[in-house]
């Protein structure tokens, strides 16, 4: 073999190596930071979709339609609004703990419309929060079984009184977060 055949197959090797090391790379940059952004969701998508690849191509078209959203932020008087009602549903709990949660699944329907969230179905809503609300999203999943569970008077004060707690975990976050815009947006 000429010094030359051989030189031209190390280099061949040597770029075929340097492409799969730069796939591998941008693959592990990929992962990092799908599971920066989803949080715990990362791994709840990972399990429900029996591979990584298809969870990571779910949460990428998850991210496309969430910038196709209109999200923005909340008035001061929004806020305002929105906290008022919340201390009486809290107030509210104490007489009608199942009205209070059903009311709760509701205000924090509206928060969502409000903020430029669209509410069809409760699986949509959650594949459109988990990508800026990934971490306070199990919370939501609890309080939404409690609430189904309150629907068949099957929910204890106890369950009713965790629902409270989780969706007030994501009224906090969503109502909190809705005070600045988004980068990119104005």
């Amino acid at each position: 073999m000429s010094t030359g055949t051989i030189l031209a197959i190390v280099i061949s090797a040597a770029v075929v190596l340097a492409l799969i090391g730069l796939a591998f790379a941008l693959d592990r940059r990929r992962r990092y930071r799908l599971r920066e952004r989803f949080g715990p969701e990362y791994d709840r998508t990972v399990d429900d979709a029996g591979s990584r690849r298809a969870a990571e191509h779910d949460l990428g078209a998850r991210e496309e339609r969430h910038e196709a959203l209109d999200i923005k932020p909340l008035s001061s008087g929004a806020r305002e609004r929105y906290t008022e009602r919340w201390r009486g549903l809290q107030e509210q709990f104490v007489d009608r703990p199942e009205g209070a949660v059903h009311d709760a699944d509701r205000l924090v329907g509206s928060l969502m419309h409000e903020r430029g969230y669209p509410t069809e179905g409760f699986e949509q809503r959650t594949r459109d929060l988990s990508v800026e609300h990934g971490r306070t999203l199990e919370h939501y999943r609890a309080a939404h079984e409690i609430n189904t569970l309150s629907s068949s008077q099957q929910a204890t004060t106890e369950q009713l009184r965790g629902a409270m707690v989780h969706y007030r975990a994501l009224f906090d976050e969503l109502l909190s977060d809705g005070d600045a815009p988004r980068p990119g947006r104005t």
